[in-house]
């Protein structure tokens, strides 16, 4: 993981107010950064971060947006992880709110864990992930060695 990050961002629709403030609270932190988000999300983060950044006579990073969630942003995403696109993810999921996709969101957070990246359900753990010392540092995170599992021998019978 490169001192410049790529930070995915994820917001369910009761859950982007949280995010878009979030977002505008951080912007400083985050306009530092590479930024990949789902459909509706990326719209938002793009036009908090565009006018935090014209406010200040700053320019804005680039916001790559991605499709919908339930249109298949989310397993976009897992895909960028499991390449290695993908650094952190910020994902502020309702818990109170079923979602059409919710198998979509239960894989992207196992490919979370798989590949070991870090991973913010709420405010309170982004806001401690971006004001880390290793947010803004090389950071090489340690990956189970999956080789066993993948040359093991299948009963074909």
């Amino acid at each position: 993981m490169k001192k410049k990050k790529t930070i995915g961002i994820v917001a369910h629709d009761n859950r982007k107010k949280d995010i878009m403030e979030w977002v505008a609270f951080n912007w400083k932190e985050l306009r530092q950064h590479d930024l990949v988000c789902t459909g509706t999300t990326g719209k938002l983060v793009d036009d908090t971060l565009s006018q935090k950044c014209e406010e200040a006579g700053m320019v804005p990073p680039t916001v790559i947006r991605l499709k919908s969630g339930p249109l298949g942003g989310d397993q976009q995403l897992g895909a960028m992880i499991c390449e290695g696109n993908v650094d952190i993810l910020i994902f502020f999921w309702d818990p109170m709110q079923p979602q059409p996709h919710d198998v979509d969101v239960k894989a992207l957070l196992r490919i979370t864990v798989l590949y070991n990246i870090p991973t913010a359900s709420n405010r309170s753990t982004a806001d401690f992930m971006v004001t880390s010392e290793l947010f803004h540092e090389d950071y090489e995170p340690i990956l189970k060695d999956y080789g066993s599992y993948i040359s093991r021998d299948v009963d074909m019978r």
